[in-house]
């Protein structure tokens, strides 16, 4: 049987329905200045890698606003997931099935991360992945489309410090180069909060660079990937 025969609308209760409803939709915030805007970065543990079959298990979220991590404003859940199976994944988050029980509905939990991030751009190391991964899990789980703006800490952090020598260039190599601490790796929550204390030093760097507004860090963005693909199309 075909595929979009046997997908199911997620199933909801009258309460879901009226916070799932209540959501608006993300402003127009491009001309508006990163440093007077709340930012949320935002970090998943899931099942797997892969985009189409792992789930996410895990949200963890810090919101910076003033230039600062507001640390009253922290977002952590684990999702229920019924016949969740234990993967090699386990191994990194840690994540055991009896944090799977006694984890919130998928729906409930979505719903809390959504309002938590009203309609901010979203910042999360290696952003496509995560970008992904709660894209599906929206749909699948609340029958939500995914509308915030995402923004790729792992491009901006090269793309800012050209000269860096960070190895693989993943989270605990930027870490490291910064003289920054996780105490928790693969944690939700914690790399979130590892994140968002990265960003904040990238976010200095751009206004030393005189990159004042998301539309100017887009635009720097874009031009840096290009640039970077041709490089990289030259030595093929």
């Amino acid at each position: 049987m075909s595929n979009w025969l046997t997908r199911r609308r997620p199933v909801l209760n009258s309460h879901q329905r009226e916070r799932r409803e209540q959501l608006v939709a993300p402003p127009q915030t491009d001309q508006q200045p990163l440093h007077a805007s709340r930012l949320i970065v935002l970090d998943l543990e899931t099942s797997g890698l892969n985009l189409y079959r792992d789930q996410v298990l895990s949200i963890g979220a810090v919101a910076i606003e003033q230039g600062a991590i507001d640390m009253g404003q922290q977002f952590e859940c684990t999702l229920f997931r019924p016949g969740h199976k234990v993967t090699e994944a386990v191994l990194l988050h840690g994540i055991a099935p009896s944090d799977i029980a006694l984890g919130c509905a998928a729906a409930d939990g979505l719903l809390d991360f959504l309002e938590f991030a009203r309609g901010c751009v979203l910042f999360a190391f290696h952003a496509p992945f995560d970008q992904r991964m709660l894209g599906r899990s929206l749909k699948q789980d609340l029958g939500y489309r995914l509308q915030h703006r995402f923004i790729d800490v792992a491009d901006m952090a090269p793309m800012l410090f050209p000269q860096a020598d960070v190895g693989r260039g993943g989270l605990d190599d930027w870490l490291t180069y910064f003289g920054l601490l996780n105490s928790a790796r693969h944690n939700a929550a914690a790399d979130a909060q590892a994140t968002a204390e990265l960003l904040l030093i990238l976010l200095s760097k751009a206004r030393q660079q005189e990159i004042y507004r998301l539309e100017d860090l887009l635009q720097r963005l874009n031009r840096w990937r290009s640039l970077r693909q041709t490089r990289l199309s030259a030595h093929l």
